[in-house]
């Protein structure tokens, strides 16, 4: 399973990639906002930079709603680097131009995915990724993890590449049950993944060894 980092923030994204897992990143308008990135070329110049400290892919989030517009925001994008894939929402024009781009051998991913009726078209229309919110499905007492493995079983039926994308990880525990369930990413906060790192017996554990150590080298 791959891992990616749902953020904009430079300096949490160097602390992933150092651990050696990391594998990609995705953002949105909301995480460039968050972290005081606003104007065009500041938005482009920041993509970039991302780039240059990953090696994966890089989901970029277009603004448009049409799909003239979404061609357009979206070619200026891939045009950045080889690396961006275009981010797409689950709407018909999102389709539409998922099918062009896809076409032109372009990544990319369909966003706002709440149901397995909509993976299936992005996967019709040749996306890269699909992205199932299931956080967001937790929050409203559907289950979230159970759409994951609808489009798990679809996907495995007939054979589509779109890799499932699991997104609005919420804490350590979905990622887990996400890999249990087969998707194919996560993208999720640092915190999330640290929380991997966590066990009480490998505190005790590691504590005990080396207090042994300071007893036998006194």
């Amino acid at each position: 399973m791959k891992f990616f980092i749902d953020t904009a923030n430079l300096d949490q994204i160097r602390e992933a990639e150092a651990l050696g897992i990391l594998d990609g990143v995705t953002t949105n308008p909301s995480l460039m906002a968050k972290e005081g990135i606003t104007g065009y070329d500041n938005i482009m110049n920041h993509y970039k930079t991302i780039c240059e400290i990953v090696e994966g892919d890089i989901s970029a989030e277009v603004i448009a709603t049409d799909f003239e517009g979404m061609v357009r925001e979206g070619e200026a994008l891939a045009a950045l680097h080889p690396q961006i894939v275009i981010k797409l929402p689950m709407i018909a024009e999102g389709i539409k131009a998922c099918k062009y781009f896809s076409e032109k051998g372009i990544k990319t991913n369909v966003t706002l995915v709440f149901s397995a009726g909509q993976a299936l078209l992005a996967a019709k229309a040749g996306a890269t990724y699909v992205s199932p919110f299931l956080g967001r499905l937790d929050d409203v007492s559907t289950d979230g993890l159970g759409l994951i493995e609808e489009i798990r079983l679809i996907y495995d039926n007939y054979g589509y590449e779109t890799e499932i994308l699991a997104a609005s990880i919420r804490h350590t525990m979905h990622i887990i049950d996400c890999a249990k369930i087969g998707a194919d990413v996560i993208t999720s906060p640092l915190s999330s993944i640290m929380g991997l790192l966590n066990h009480p017996l490998t505190d005790i554990g590691l504590a005990k060894f080396l207090a042994d150590y300071k007893k036998g080298n006194q």
